[in-house]
């Protein structure tokens, strides 16, 4: 790896893992953080490389962040754009193959798709109609080129020029987004708008063109990805006290949040976890 790129894998599985199987043969994955002229945004690169004897399946919580995918399977090459995706994300690999992704931060996509967020949510379009035609070469040269460091220099060569420099209100919702992930305080739509000095319906209009989804959809997600997280750890903390923390009114309004999304039940979940579910990085 080349100098400079740091690796993600000491910070541990990535958050939003619900539940993965060992794999039955090779598989290999890393994230590294990006160059510094890239880190307003793009959150992390990743590289997934797989030999497998059987399929491996894996389910988890979505981000409010675009990818660029880059994959190679069964002989296939694509090059995709992932918009924000509002239900669980299911993924499933088999055979042989690799896959190098870009994941940005929230709202930071904007600037190369320059039309509302919302029209990419819950879609997949081709590199080339988002990014331009000479993104099919810059695809190719990417699943031509074997090390990872190389990888990335070839991915900053070609974004950079389109991205910089950074847009000011772009970087206003990116910096919201990313505080509703830490700030428990921020528990409705409206203590969200209080903090961006505006109305509801205009903070609403701003993050379906900036980040795709709804500032309510944003809250829930990060607070049960929260959840996920806690009920994976030992010791758990009790419901209760759990969706007390989470800002939710009482346990039933929480346990329902959860099993809507998630898909189980918190006590089915946490039972599952222990059991021996456990994510990749």
């Amino acid at each position: 790896m080349e100098e400079g790129v740091r690796d993600l894998r000491s910070a541990g599985p990535a958050r939003g893992v619900l539940r993965a199987s060992p794999p039955d043969g090779r598989l290999e994955t890393l994230r590294v953080l990006p160059p510094p002229r890239l880190s307003p945004f793009v959150h992390h690169f990743g590289w997934v490389r797989w030999t497998l004897r059987a399929p491996f399946a894996a389910e988890a919580l979505a981000h409010p962040s675009v990818q660029i995918v880059l994959k190679e399977e069964a002989g296939a090459r694509l090059a995709e754009v992932a918009g924000v995706h509002t239900a669980r994300l299911a993924g499933r690999l088999e055979g042989k193959g690799e896959a190098f992704r870009i994941t940005f931060r929230p709202a930071m996509f904007q600037p190369l798709l320059r039309g509302p967020m919302a029209s990419l949510a819950n879609r997949v379009v081709r590199a080339a109609d988002v990014l331009g035609p000479k993104a099919d070469a810059w695809a190719r040269a990417i699943h031509a080129e074997p090390d990872f460091g190389r990888k990335l220099a070839i991915a900053e060569a070609f974004l950079a020029p389109l991205l910089l420099p950074v847009d000011s209100e772009v970087a206003r919702f990116r910096d919201l987004v990313e505080r509703m992930a830490s700030d428990r305080s921020l528990v409705r739509v409206e203590d969200v708008a209080a903090i961006s000095d505006l109305d509801v319906r205009a903070l609403q209009r701003a993050f379906r063109r900036y980040v795709g989804v709804t500032p309510k959809w944003i809250i829930r997600r990060y607070r049960l990805h929260e959840a996920a997280e806690q009920l994976k750890a030992k010791p758990r903390p009790g419901l209760a006290a759990l969706a007390a923390s989470l800002g939710y009114a009482d346990q039933s309004h929480f346990a329902r949040d959860f099993k809507v999304v998630v898909g189980q039940t918190p006590r089915s979940f946490a039972r599952v976890w222990s059991r021996g579910a456990r994510p990749v990085a």
